[in-house]
């Protein structure tokens, strides 16, 4: 094959690669780098297990997710209705807004402070243009073409990739936090696992990825529900296997080499406890020198920019699900008001989050351990829905997601309770 050729196939592969793929690159938004950063100069290579377990856990927990949107022809908060009783969705789409706009503040904030390390302009500033910029983005610009470039953004991250070629590192100590589970029971370690645990399976994410199945076989004249018409599943679930096992996987890779950099440059050096954004970007120094920052900031401003739009679309997807309005980031804000309504809400909620006295960094990182806990009841919900003959026929899901999906919940409830019982 040509080097012509293969540049084809390349950007065809890229292209092909949809929910599962966006899903995995806004899963490492600035909350994933913050509590990541947090635990690699927290425990050095401790806690690389923990996004190596996660992987197949959010594997599970995502493909059911797009099992669901792909098999219903509806969203999650759709399908949830036709199982549970209204008021309990309400309950559950009220947790999951509350914990995106938290979520949405903290990144935004981030934002801001990452632009003012390179600048050195008013945080707050910068902040609220983010916020109004996402907005705009969002509403003027259809979704498919915004998150076609953002995609690319986010290949700053493998940034951290490359601390591999410029320190010495020990890989038998590496082997040994990435496959030996260790972590002491205290409320601060504990913490902190919920807290990757909370970044990395986010609720938002089994929202966002079941809408934009639906989205994507909506915009498709060929596409139908698979409940109607059984004889695409083959396509559409190995398609949906092989995208989710990518997009996670290339998000906990770059989670793995975040916390490996700042293990082998922070921790090393006995910076144990991240406190700014400085400090955060201090960990690319080995490989970008004098250019850290800017680095740093790309990044964070790039998977903020990615993930703002995702936060904010997957509490309006869940809560107009629930209202029953029509929703879509591919229609026009006046065919889909109210719909747009609450994503302008959720941002301009968030930048509440910025005025507060809480360092973006630590914002962050509670942001995570808040998804963490009120992953536990949406995660339940899911599975129930997963497993529903009813509403999913004979592509219920499968036995290996349904014991991921329920180990997954398992670990997650065991976590929260430790970390309540410590703290």
């Amino acid at each position: 094959m040509t080097d012509f050729a293969q540049r084809l196939c390349l950007r065809g592969l890229f292209r092909r690669l949809g929910p599962g793929f966006v899903t995995g690159a806004a899963d490492d938004d600035p909350s994933g780098i913050a509590t990541y950063s947090q635990a690699g100069a927290q425990a050095g290579f401790g806690l690389l297990w923990t996004v190596v377990l996660t992987w197949p856990m959010m594997v599970a927990v995502q493909s059911v997710s797009a099992r669901i949107g792909r098999v219903t022809g509806r969203g999650l908060a759709a399908s949830m209705i036709q199982v549970f009783p209204r008021p309990v969705v309400t309950v559950l789409v009220a947790l999951l807004f509350f914990a995106n706009t938290i979520n949405i503040g903290a990144d935004l904030s981030a934002m801001g402070a990452a632009a003012k390390l390179v600048t050195g302009g008013n945080q707050h500033l910068f902040t609220l243009l983010f916020a109004l910029g996402s907005l705009l983005l969002v509403v003027l610009v259809p979704y498919h073409r915004y998150v076609g470039v953002l995609k690319w953004l986010t290949f700053s991250l493998f940034a951290y990739v490359g601390v591999v070629f410029t320190v010495h590192i020990d890989w038998r100590s590496v082997a040994i936090g990435a496959l030996l589970p260790r972590f002491e029971l205290t409320g601060e370690s504990l913490t902190l696992i919920v807290a990757i645990f909370g970044t990395t399976i986010s609720p938002y994410l089994f929202f966002w990825q079941s809408s934009q199945e639906v989205e994507d076989e909506e915009a498709d004249p060929d596409a139908a529900p698979l409940f109607d018409h059984p004889e695409q599943a083959s396509r559409e679930l190995n398609r949906i296997g092989w995208e989710t096992w990518v997009g996670m996987g290339i998000s906990n890779l770059v989670a793995f080499f975040i916390i490996l950099t700042t293990a082998v440059t922070l921790n090393a050096s006995g910076h144990t406890d991240i406190q700014t954004s400085e400090q955060a970007a201090a960990a690319l120094k080995p490989i970008a020198g004098d250019w850290a920052f800017l680095l740093f900031s790309l990044g964070i401003v790039g998977t903020g920019l990615l993930a703002v739009p995702v936060l904010a679309g997957s509490a309006a997807y869940a809560v107009g699900e629930v209202r029953g309005w029509r929703t879509g980031l591919e229609r026009k804000p006046a065919e889909a008001k109210a719909f747009y309504a609450i994503i302008a809400l959720a941002i301009l909620l968030g930048i509440a989050v910025d005025l507060s006295p809480l360092d973006p960094i630590k914002a962050l990182i509670w942001s995570a351990v808040l998804n963490g806990v009120i992953t536990v009841p949406i995660m339940v919900a899911l599975m129930i829905v997963a497993s529903h003959r009813e509403q999913m026929g004979v592509f219920v899901a499968t036995r290996g997601q349904r014991v991921g999906g329920w180990l997954t919940v398992a670990m997650m409830t065991a976590a929260s309770v430790a970390m309540f019982a410590t703290i």
